[in-house]
Parts: structure tokens; sequence; C-alpha cells
């Protein structure tokens, strides 16, 4: 990892502001000892905070802005009015050079506005997508799109792939990681126009992408593929949907368990299992939603987390800028140009 690594921090992003993001960048300093932070924000919030935290010190800049976007802000006021905002400001950083990524857990659409505006788009990437990491049975995989792009064609969803490859490599360390587009079956004859031409173009696209098929809601758990590709209608309910699941089994298992004593008793010896299971699948281990497909590292946290999990959703931007994500992606679309006819050709065999 380059000594030189700069993560921009949105500092008055989230529910609990500028706090888990000064002792999230701390937890940061810790695991990441060659990177440095630019704090965007309101120094008299954010200085009593660092005050204890010497070594996050002198590690960090701090460039001061009383401007702030809440997560009530509409999209057009925050693009409005929130050029001198810490959000707008963090992601500058990354535009001009001076940070490899920003990572902010404000306000989801006015991150996205705000950053392809000031980022733009990678050449071949029409749209840029949200990705996020999902416990597997196999382990882990990435899905995308996660809201960003409600409708999608097919060449969007083929973009969408090659992008979850480079992630799946990257950051995931998956060799050869297999592909799958979400459908509503597994058969060859199921799905709309748009998800038919993507199959066919990345049935063709064999020496770029391990493509497994279609894929349905159930094979997300399971691991089927180390990549979910899917419009970002879909692949929204199927985040919320498991985000609701497991909240729901976490309710299920603690009425159980204090349901009587004996059952009271059995939580004491099954307590080691469960709280293995619970550590695998906190939300906070998987926290740092990716815009990919942006000229540069842009990483969204859920706005409700703590320490821990910003401190991980840093972990990815610096996964992401240390080894050169964007410039693989832009080697993955090398060869595509003639994505679009060849696109139509196999929607019109």
């Amino acid at each position: 990892m380059s000594a030189s690594l700069t993560i921009a921090l949105d500092a008055m992003g989230g529910d609990n502001a500028p706090a888990i993001v000064v002792k999230g960048a701390d937890f940061a300093r810790q695991r990441f000892p060659g990177v440095r932070f630019h704090m965007f924000g309101d120094e008299n919030s954010i200085l009593p905070l660092m005050k204890r935290r010497k070594r996050l010190q002198e590690i960090t800049e701090i460039t001061h802005t009383e401007d702030a976007i809440s997560n009530e802000m509409k999209v057009s006021a925050a693009l409005r009015k929130g050029r001198q905002s810490s959000m707008q400001l963090a992601i500058n950083a990354v535009r001009d050079g001076d940070a490899g990524g920003v990572v902010s857990a404000g306000n989801t659409g006015a991150l996205m506005a705000m950053a392809k505006l000031a980022l733009r788009t990678l050449p071949g990437i029409d749209r840029p997508a949200i990705a996020a990491i999902f416990p597997t049975m196999r382990g882990e995989s990435v899905m995308l799109d996660l809201g960003a792009n409600v409708e999608c064609d097919a060449e969007n969803l083929v973009q969408f792939a090659i992008m979850g490859d480079v992630f799946a490599r990257t950051v995931l360390g998956t060799v050869n990681p297999s592909c799958g587009l979400l459908n509503v079956g597994s058969e060859e004859m199921k799905g709309h126009a748009e998800i038919q031409q993507a199959s066919a173009y990345l049935r063709g696209m064999s020496g770029i992408i391990n493509f497994h098929g279609f894929v349905e809601g159930d094979d997300i758990a399971a691991g089927t593929t180390d990549v979910i590709v899917s419009d970002g209608f879909t692949g929204n309910i199927a985040l919320k949907t498991t985000e609701g699941t497991a909240r729901l089994i976490k309710e299920f298992l603690g009425d159980a368990f204090r349901s009587s004593i004996s059952s009271r008793l059995g939580f004491v010896f099954a307590r080691r299992g469960l709280r293995k299971m619970r550590d695998r699948i906190d939300p906070r281990r998987y926290n740092g939603a990716m815009f990919l497909g942006l000229t540069g590292i842009a990483v969204k946290s859920h706005g409700g987390t703590d320490a821990f999990g910003f401190a991980n959703a840093i972990g990815v931007a610096v996964d992401m800028a240390s080894n050169g994500f964007n410039e693989k992606i832009t080697e993955g679309l090398r060869g595509l140009g003639g994505m679009k006819s060849e696109t139509r050709e196999a929607a019109a065999s």
C-alpha cells in the first residue's frame, strides 16, 4: 500500500457524526498504518474529539466548514445549496487528486448526485452503480445495482457485470469470480427483453466474464455466484428484504431463548456458537456501499452505523484505491467498443 494514500472523510455525515467518523478513523488508522485522513466539517465539533487521539491528529488534516447536508435535504436542494458542505468538499478532494477516495455516512441521494457530477463516469460506463458485499453460505459475494438505476438496459447490466467482476477480484480476492443475473427463474427462457439481451452478450464473453447464467433470490444467500447483477429497483428490494429477514431472525432467536428457564439454560451452552453466528452476519462488517463506475472512489457508509462499521467503510475505500480498482475496470472494458452493436445483434438473433 502506498504510504501517500489519503482518504477524504465527510465528518458531518451520518446520524452520530462527527463522533463515529473520528473514532472510526482511529480504528482504521490501526488497521491501515500507511493511510492519512482529510476530514471536512465543523472544527469546533471535531477538535474536542481528537484531543485524546494524538496519533490520529498526526495523520489527519481538517478543513473547516459549517455547512452540512442533512438526511432530509432533497437532492436538488443539496446540489444548489451544498457547494461548501462537508460532503461536497470531501468529494472535491478526490476530484482534485488530493485524496484517493471519499467516505460519507450522509444523505445517499445527495452523495450519489454530487459524486456523479464532480467525478463523472469512467470511459465505457454509462451509469454508476451501487454495490455492497453480502455474507453467504460460501463466504462473501458482491451485488449491484442496489438502487442507483431503477431502469436498466442490457448494456448497463453488462457494464455492471464487468464492474462486479473487477470488485470481486480486487476487494474480495476471488479468483475467476462467477457472475449471475438476478431473474425470476434460472431457466434460459425466463425474464424480460433487457435481461435476455444481457444474458446473450455475457455468454459470448467467456474470455472476460465467468458467466453462470440466471440466478434467483435464494441464490443470493446460498452464494451460488460471486457476483449478482440486477437493475437498481430489483436490487434495492432484495437488499431491504435481506436486512429485514436478518432482523426478524435475530428477534425470533431472542424470543426463543427468553421463553423459558430451560431455553435460557440452553442459551448458556449455545452462547459461543451464537456469538460466532452474530459476528458473521453483523452488518457492520459489511458496511460500505460502493459507487462503482465513477472516475474516483466513493463509498457510502450506513448512516446509523457505529465507529466499527465506519472503519470498515474506510477499509473498503482503502482496498479499492490501493489496488487500482478503476484502472482495472477500464482494462476490463477494453475490447468492448462494439458492445452496443453486438448486443443488438444478439437481441435480434
